[in-house]
C-alpha cells in the first residue's frame, strides 16, 4: 500500500486494549469527558464575543447565532462520535484517518493537530497573563510592564503566560486523574458563576430590550437581519471549537465504546444551553446597542451595571457590582481548564504518531509511575512556554480555528469513506443520515475556512510543508507499517503534494500582500517566496531521483 497503508481496525482496538505500567491508564468516566469537554470549549470568548456580535450584527437574535453555530458543530460532533465509538485510541482525527484514508493523509491531520492545540494553548496562556494583570491591577497590585508582555507588545517576557504552562504541563505529568480532577473543579466554578450571573441578571431582564428580536437589515450584508444572523453564527462557531479535544482521551476512558459519544456530545449541549441562557440574559438586561465598541470583559460588565433598579436620578445603581470581579475570576479558572486540556489533546496526539513510528519513540514513552507521555508533556512545556513568553497572540489567534476547522473537514470525510469501505465494522454509535450529516459538516467547514484572513492560510501551508519535510525525512522509513524501506509506494504522491503546496505558498502570500496593500509590510510575502523555492527546488530534486532509482 505504500505511503496509503492502512492500520487495520482490528491493530486499533488491540491497541485500545493494551494494559500494564507502559500503557495509559484508564480513569475517566462519563462525568469527566462531559467535564473535559466544557472545560476546553467554555473560555473567555462567551464573556466577550457576545457583546461585539450583538452589537454589531445580531441584536438580541445573537442567541439565533448560537443555534445555528451549534448545529454546525454537531455535524462534526456525531462524526467524531462515530470514530470515538469505533476505534477508541488517542490520536482523535489522527488516528481516524489512519484508519479510513492511509499514512500520508493521517500524517497530515496529525501535524494539522499539533498545530491547532500548540497556537490554541499559545494564545489562551497569553490571554490569561492579561486578565491575571488586569484582575492584579483592580486590587492594588501592579506588574512591570517589560515582564508582562512580549518584545512585539513593548515588553521583554511574559512570564505569567510561562508560568501558567509551566502549572498546567506538571499537573498532566503527575497523572490523567489528578488532572481531570482539578478541570472538574474548575468547570465547577465557571459554571456556577455563568449560572449566577443568569439567575440574578433573569430579574432584571427589560422585554423592551428584545425589540426588535432581528434589528431590520442597514443595507449593508452581515449587518442585521438574516444576514447578520448568519454572520453573527460564523463568528461564535469559534466559541466551540475544542470538543474534538475529548476524542483525544480515548484510551484513558473506561468504557469508550460508550463514553466517548456521551463526552462529545453532551459537552456541546450542555456549552450550548449556557451560551444561549447567558446571551438572551446580557441582552435583556441593557439594549444590544450599549455593547458597541466594548472588548474583553466590558460587555459583561456593561450588562452587570445595568442590573439594578433607578435611582430617584433615573441612573441604574447596580445590584451586584462585586459580580465583575467574579467574573474576571471565572475567566481565569476558565482559561486554566482551556490550556490543560489542548495540552493533553497535543501530547496525545504526539504519542499516537511516535507509537507509529511516524516520530522519535522518544515521546511515546510512557512514565511507569504516573503513566503519562512525559517526554511529550515537556516537550510541549518547553514549546508553548516559549511561544506564549515571546509571540504576541494576535499572530497564534487565528490559527487555531483553521487547524480545527481542517480537522473537522477531514474526519467527515472520512466518515463517508468508513462507511463505503468497513460497512460491516462495530460502531457503538453511528452518525445518523449518512451522507447527509458528513457533507453538511464538510461544507459548514469549507464555508467557516473560506471567512479566515489571508496571513493564517500563508501560515497553515507554511506548517504543512514543514510536516511533509519531517515525514519525507524520517516517517516515509520508520513507519512500524512498513519500515526500513527507503523507497515507498506513492512517494511520487507525496512529491507531487510538496510542489502544490509551494505552489499555494505563492498564492497564499500574493493574496495577503493584495489584501493589506503593496506598500505594508512585505515580510510575509518574502517568506512565502523563499518556502515556495526552496521547496519546489526539493521536491523537484525527489521526483529527479525517484525516476533514476
Amino acid at each position: 500500500m505504500g505511503l496509503f497503508i492502512k492500520k487495520s481496525i482490528e491493530a486499533l482496538q488491540a491497541e485500545a486494549e493494551q494494559s500494564g505500567s507502559k500503557s495509559l491508564k484508564r480513569v475517566l468516566g462519563p462525568i469527566s469527558l462531559i467535564a473535559l469537554g466544557v472545560g476546553v470549549i467554555i473560555g473567555a470568548g462567551l464573556f466577550s464575543i457576545t457583546g461585539t456580535v450583538a452589537a454589531g450584527y445580531t441584536g438580541p437574535a445573537i442567541t439565533l447565532s448560537f443555534i445555528i453555530a451549534a448545529i454546525g458543530c454537531c455535524f462534526a460532533g456525531l462524526c467524531y462520535a462515530e470514530f470515538a465509538s469505533m476505534i477508541p485510541v488517542a490520536g482523535s482525527a489522527y488516528t481516524y484517518s489512519y484508519a479510513t484514508m492511509g499514512e500520508l493523509i493521517a500524517w497530515i491531520i496529525g501535524w494539522d493537530l499539533v498545530l491547532e492545540y500548540t497556537v490554541a494553548a499559545t494564545t489562551v496562556s497569553i490571554s490569561w497573563s492579561r486578565y491575571m494583570v488586569f484582575f492584579l491591577n483592580s486590587i492594588g497590585i501592579e506588574l512591570p510592564h517589560a515582564f508582562t508582555a512580549c518584545p512585539w507588545d513593548g515588553g521583554i517576557v511574559n512570564i505569567p503566560a510561562i508560568l501558567i504552562v509551566i502549572a498546567m504541563s506538571l499537573i498532566l505529568m503527575r497523572g490523567t486523574a489528578g488532572s481531570s480532577f482539578v478541570n472538574g473543579l474548575i468547570v465547577f466554578l465557571k459554571i456556577a458563576v455563568i449560572l449566577v450571573f443568569v439567575i440574578l441578571g433573569w430579574q432584571f431582564i427589560r422585554t423592551e430590550n428584545y425589540i426588535p428580536y432581528i434589528p431590520e437589515n442597514t443595507g449593508a450584508l452581515g449587518e442585521y437581519g438574516l444576514s447578520g444572523i448568519l454572520r453573527g453564527a460564523a463568528i461564535v462557531f469559534f466559541a466551540f471549537l475544542g470538543f474534538d479535544a475529548v476524542s483525544t482521551a480515548a484510551q484513558e476512558t473506561r468504557n469508550p465504546r460508550r463514553n466517548m459519544p456521551i463526552g462529545i456530545l453532551m459537552s456541546l449541549l450542555v456549552c450550548t444551553i449556557l451560551y444561549i441562557l447567558f446571551a438572551h440574559v446580557m441582552t435583556g438586561v441593557a439594549h444590544y446597542s450599549e455593547f458597541s465598541g466594548q472588548e474583553g470583559i466590558a460587555p459583561v460588565a456593561v450588562a452587570i451595571e445595568h442590573m439594578g433598579t433607578p435611582g430617584a436620578d433615573g441612573v441604574i445603581v447596580p445590584a451586584y457590582p462585586w459580580l465583575n470581579k467574579a467574573i474576571v475570576l471565572a475567566i481565569l479558572f476558565g482559561y486554566c481548564s482551556v490550556i490543560m486540556v489542548t495540552l493533553l489533546g497535543q501530547s496525545r496526539v504526539f504519542l499516537s504518531m511516535s507509537h507509529d513510528g511516524l516520530l522519535p519513540p522518544f515521546f511515546s514513552r510512557i512514565n511507569e509511575k504516573y503513566r503519562t507521555p512525559m517526554h511529550s508533556n515537556l516537550l510541549f512545556m518547553v514549546i508553548v512556554g516559549l511561544l506564549a513568553g515571546f509571540v504576541p497572540a494576535e499572530v497564534a489567534g487565528e490559527m487555531t480555528s483553521i487547524g480545527t476547522l481542517l480537522a473537522f473537514t477531514l474526519v467527515c470525510a472520512a466518515v463517508l469513506i468508513v462507511r463505503k469501505t468497513m460497512p460491516d465494522a462495530h460502531r457503538a454509535f453511528k452518525t445518523p443520515f449518512v451522507p447527509v450529516i458528513p457533507i453538511l459538516g464538510i461544507l459548514t467547514c469549507l464555508c467557516m475556512m473560506c471567512f479566515l484572513p489571508a496571513d493564517t492560510w500563508i501560515r497553515l501551508v507554511l506548517w504543512m510543508l514543514i510536516g511533509l519535510d519531517i515525514y519525507s525525512v524520517y516517517g516515509i522509513r520508520h513507519s512500524k507499517l512498513e519500515p526500513n524501506l527507503r523507497h515507498r509506494k506513492g512517494d511520487m504522491v507525496l512529491n507531487i503534494m510538496g510542489l502544490i503546496l509551494s505552489v499555494l505558498c505563492v498564492i497564499t502570500g500574493l493574496w495577503h500582500q493584495q489584501t493589506v496593500g503593496w506598500n505594508a509590510d512585505q515580510t510575509l510575502l518574502i517568506i512565502s517566496f523563499v518556502f515556495a523555492f526552496t521547496h519546489c527546488a526539493y521536491y523537484m530534486w525527489r521526483m529527479w531521483k525517484h525516476s533514476h532509482k
